[in-house]
């Protein structure tokens, strides 16, 4: 669909637009998780909007997770559901309910990736050896099968890029020893994003942006330089999920990515609204 048609049917005017600026060869890095996964509405139209990306001039890459859907089927086979410090403690049974509900959540992107229009390919970090692993250890507490990323390997991703796919990468790794692992999807999408040069890296959330207040979105910070964002950390307010996903931000920032965009993905189409149009939909986040 044309971007045009998308800002009406969403209720964006054209003439909000700014010019767009060449962009064949700007790669952006879409991590998309959260309530934007559950939802089919909003699943369509964010796939929808990274579509309209790739027909702007845009190189899209998907990174996404799938915590909600794993904590459901974990729950259906009655095991318990345990977290130290946001990372979910993945023994051997809970590696292979994760592994195969991330297979299935990427396929039905492939597949609605290719009802739209354009060719996609969903592999995982094991694919090509795209994503090299060691053991992820917390405050020296064994947390099972879960990965820290040491190498990526971006052959296959850019062949698919060259060839006009969008890969849509599902956050699983091997080891040196073929072992898969479990990876933190905000930590594939932020090492990815710097392995590829990306010009953008985009996390879609369930919350607003950076809040000054993180109950109060009135108080959403839009523009971060790095500094600023190490002061907000400092301060002691970025609590929750926003604290990991904010150093992960700044890590990208710190190593080549032009920029990175914080945004609420429960609202529609705000790919787009934040990448064409002036409206402040989320936080950015830049160099400086």
């Amino acid at each position: 669909m044309e971007i045009e048609l998308l800002f009406q049917k969403s209720n964006v005017k054209v003439e909000d637009m700014p010019q767009i600026q060449e962009c064949s060869s700007k790669i952006i890095v879409v991590k998309y998780g959260g309530s934007a996964m559950i939802d089919e509405e909003l699943k369509k139209n964010v796939i929808e909007d990274v579509v309209s990306l790739k027909n702007a001039g845009f190189k899209p890459i998907i990174v996404h997770g799938g915590g909600k859907e794993i904590n459901k089927w974990v729950n259906k086979l009655g095991i318990k559901n345990t977290f130290v410090n946001g990372l979910r403690v993945t023994d051997a049974q809970t590696m292979e309910i994760a592994e195969m509900v991330l297979s299935k959540l990427n396929k039905q992107l492939v597949k609605i990736s290719e009802g739209m229009g354009v060719k996609a390919v969903g592999i995982s970090g094991k694919d090509g050896g795209t994503i090299k692993v060691i053991k992820r250890y917390v405050n020296d507490l064994d947390i099972g099968y879960v990965g820290k990323i040491t190498k990526v390997d971006t052959t296959l991703m850019m062949t698919l890029m060259d060839n006009d796919f969008i890969p849509i990468i599902s956050p699983i790794g091997l080891d040196e020893q073929f072992q898969e692992y479990n990876i933190n999807a905000d930590d594939v999408a932020c090492a990815v994003a710097t392995a590829v040069k990306a010009e953008k890296l985009v996390f879609l959330t369930d919350i607003e942006g950076v809040c000054r207040d993180p109950k109060d979105s009135s108080t959403l910070i839009s523009e971060l330089t790095v500094p600023e964002a190490r002061k907000f950390l400092d301060s002691g307010n970025a609590g929750g999920g926003m604290l990991p996903k904010l150093i992960n931000c700044i890590d990208a920032v710190e190593n080549g990515v032009s920029r990175v965009h914080i945004l609420d993905g429960r609202i529609q189409h705000s790919l787009l609204l934040e990448f064409f149009t002036n409206k402040n939909i989320g936080t950015m986040i830049l160099n400086c």
